[in-house]
């Protein structure tokens, strides 16, 4: 047990040793025994990630890079013809409304002549009724008229008649005729 004893006791004092050396170093970044090795790992791991990059991560960068640009040309093409399609629509839609409103105004004119012909043809047939109406207007007139003088010649006579047989006077039938008709002539 001795040797134990000793054996844990010198190993504690060799700790002890290590840690004070380690103490004495300093960090192992800065020791210049183990430069060498620092560098030729540093170079490794470069290459390594120059490696990693150059073949892997920026291949696949660039890939969506140009993928996303392919598709920004795209869309963008894709929207130039879109609004040439959209410009052209507009175009065609107002064309058609142009030629709308023309043929409306080519329907307006031809209703309107069609109305005043048929306004004219009625005011004409209209006319020639009002003519034909008058005219079998005037000739009633004339007749009722005439129905008049000779009814008022006829009582004229009768009066005329009436009177010379009641103031005395004895007229024959030619005298009385003569004085109402030149009377009646005025």
């Amino acid at each position: 047990m001795a040797n134990t004893t000793h054996t844990a006791e010198d190993l504690a004092h060799k700790a002890e040793e290590a840690h004070g050396a380690a103490e004495a170093v300093g960090m192992p970044q800065l020791d210049f025994g183990t430069f060498g090795n620092q560098i030729f790992w540093l170079a490794i791991t470069l290459i390594v990630i120059f490696f990693i990059l150059t073949r892997i991560a920026l291949p696949r960068i660039a890939a969506i890079l140009a993928e996303r640009q392919g598709t920004i040309t795209n869309d963008l093409a894709a929207a130039e013809d879109l609004k040439a399609q959209a410009q052209n629509a507009e175009e065609a839609y107002k064309q058609a409304l142009a030629d709308a409103r023309a043929e409306a105004q080519n329907i307006v004119a031809a209703t309107k002549a069609e109305i005043k012909t048929e306004l004219d043809e009625a005011t004409a047939k209209a006319d020639a009724e009002i003519s034909a109406k008058a005219a079998e207007g005037e000739k009633a007139i004339a007749e009722i008229r005439a129905g008049a003088v000779e009814s008022i010649n006829v009582v004229a006579k009768d009066t005329a008649k009436a009177l010379a047989a009641s103031l005395g006077v004895d007229a024959d039938a030619r005298t009385i005729t003569a004085a109402v008709t030149a009377r009646m002539k005025g």
